[in-house]
């Protein structure tokens, strides 16, 4: 019998499963494919820890697959020798999810590690600052992000609050594969492990010391009372974390009239008013406009269902609204943050900001004209917290502003992860800036254009699902990599990056130098006329992400060269 069948029938037959998740198994005995899917292997483990749908089996995310992780993360803790300093648990608003986190902290009170966990759904920010305060060894998060329902996921973090680095997430995998899923991994009773004192509830005053936090982060704290008449705000947590904590800061700062969409302020994981959960999209902004128009706003905010993300629309001069980009948004607040400490005489003593290599060049523009130190790091918020922490253990050097183009977003060093709370409330306090001076978003992007030349950046999704899924992807990746295209739409390729290799590539020259980044499955293409395209494997979803970094004069011509690169490469 095949292996796949193998793990299939034991899973059938373990005394482990419930009659309910016996009855799912059996419900596909007939389907091949599906039996393939679920138990030709396991759901891997990587830095961006476990993500995948929700069903029975070994492929897939559900009570035993988390058990089996938490298992292993607990070996990790033990052979540190750090079981006594504990570790923070947080679940977001989707189904399952506190389930998975009481069955997280079951496994780690069985070894003996103290388990922190919040007494109902919190951002996802507010875990990795939670575990800073606590001086946890490590944190779990349960959250699939922005994906769409039938999703969940499994974040791990470490010490310093940010997601465990390659060399921890290696261990952890290396270690669950030497683990039976049902006879090494050991659980007690949640009731009785928090009886008996193995597990602590965390509340309203964890909260209250990271609103603090947040507040903190205010860079003209007055911007919002002086137009506070006027101002007025709509916001959206699309059925997630951030119901409760946004609109508490957004009020704190001084925001008079802030209106939420009620339909999207109920706590549901089956998101019954979006197709996807996810404010990069424009249509989790249709009811929130809809309040906007009736209201006189000028702009809406949403954020994702673990509050790390936040997207925002803006009314522009004909009076519609329009999409600030997770790449606008950045460049926004990084010019409005430095000019606010330039205009206030509160520059910090070298300053520095982070943004990833597949996110806007318009970002080192503007460091570059306020004599700011701008760093690239791959993909993933733990690497910008990688630059935070090599200055700090410097001792020198003030964090600006981190950010990436996927709509996320860090002021301060209090966690280590994006964090929609505190950009939420920057954003109501740049706007409020900006109204002062009779202008909304949309005219201060335009002004930045003005100032630095327009950059249009967009991206774009090859999605290869099922189970050849992963060998179509490595070879689409191969072919764009052995050989490197000289040329992409009659554009020459003047520098190819290889984040795999480490090596950055002058293809006048030959020379080649480091990328002095840790190895990553990506690739990147710097044209002759200065526009970007890098090619990346999403490490949570089955698709390659292609993201065009380009210039011209208005977008009409950066979107005419975009549809041109495209047909050149195939996607």
């Amino acid at each position: 019998m095949d292996a796949y069948l193998n793990n299939y029938h034991r899973w059938l037959n373990s005394d482990k499963l419930s009659e309910t998740e016996k009855a799912e198994l059996l419900s596909i005995k007939d389907d091949d494919t599906e039996i393939r899917l679920r138990f030709t292997d396991y759901l891997s483990f990587g830095t961006a820890g476990l993500r995948g749908t929700m069903k029975v089996g070994m492929n897939a995310m559900n009570v035993h697959t988390v058990a089996y992780a938490t298992q292993a993360l607990a070996e990790l803790i033990r052979e540190e020798g750090r079981c006594a300093d504990g570790v923070a648990i947080a679940y977001d608003s989707r189904n399952n999810s506190e389930l998975f986190a009481k069955t997280a902290a079951s496994v780690l009170a069985a070894a003996d590690i103290p388990v922190y966990i919040f007494d109902e759904l919190r951002p996802t920010p507010e875990l990795s600052f939670a575990l800073r305060e606590l001086h946890c060894v490590a944190g779990i998060n349960i959250t699939a992000s922005h994906n769409p329902k039938q999703y969940n996921g499994y974040k791990a973090y470490w010490e310093d609050g940010a997601q465990l680095p390659p060399e921890h997430a290696n261990v952890v995998s290396a270690t669950m594969a030497k683990l039976d899923i049902f006879d090494d991994v050991h659980t007690v009773s949640f009731e009785e492990a928090l009886a008996a004192g193995k597990i602590h509830i965390l509340g309203h005053e964890m909260d209250e010391k990271y609103l603090a936090c947040v507040q903190a982060q205010a860079v003209n704290p007055n911007a919002v009372t002086a137009v506070a008449d006027d101002l007025k705000i709509v916001y959206s947590p699309l059925h997630g974390t951030g119901y409760r904590l946004v609109p508490e800061v957004l009020r704190r700062i001084g925001l008079q009239h802030l209106y939420t969409v009620p339909e999207q302020m109920v706590i549901d994981g089956n998101f019954p008013t979006v197709e996807k959960p996810n404010p990069e999209y424009p249509a989790a902004f249709t009811l929130g406009i809809e309040i906007a128009n009736s209201v006189g706003s000028d702009l809406v905010i949403a954020t994702d269902p673990d509050a790390d993300r936040v997207g925002v629309v803006t009314r522009t001069p004909d009076g519609s609204f329009a999409t600030i980009t997770g790449n606008q948004m950045g460049a926004l607040l990084l010019d409005y943050i430095l000019t606010a400490y330039e205009e206030t005489g509160t520059m910090p003593e070298i300053p520095f900001a982070v943004k990833t290599i597949v996110t806007t060049e318009l970002a080192a523009k503007i460091c570059a004209a306020h004599n700011v130190k701008m760093h690239n790091v791959l993909t993933g918020f733990k690497f910008i917290g990688e630059v935070i922490k090599d200055y700090e253990q410097k001792g020198y050097g003030t964090f600006v502003l981190g950010f990436e183009e996927s709509y996320g977003y860090l002021k301060g060093t209090y966690a280590r992860d994006k964090d929609a709370v505190v950009a939420a409330m920057l954003i109501c306090e740049m706007t409020a800036y900006y109204k002062a001076k009779g202008m909304t978003l949309s005219d201060a992007l335009d002004g930045l254009y003005e100032r630095y030349g327009y950059c249009f950046e967009a991206n774009v999704e090859i999605y290869m699902e099922g189970l050849e899924g992963p060998a179509r992807m490595a070879a689409k990746m191969d072919a764009l990599r052995n050989p490197p295209p000289a040329e992409i739409a009659g554009c020459r390729v003047v520098r190819f990056g290889d984040y795999q290799a480490q090596t950055i590539t002058d293809c006048a020259s030959g020379q080649v130098e480091s990328t002095n980044l840790p190895k990553s499955n990506v690739l990147a293409f710097t044209l002759d006329n200065g526009d970007v395209i890098v090619a990346r494997p999403s490490g949570t979803e089955p698709k390659i992400k292609f993201y065009f970094m380009l210039a011209g004069s208005d977008r009409a011509e950066t979107e005419a060269k975009m549809a041109t690169y495209r047909a050149s490469l195939g996607v």
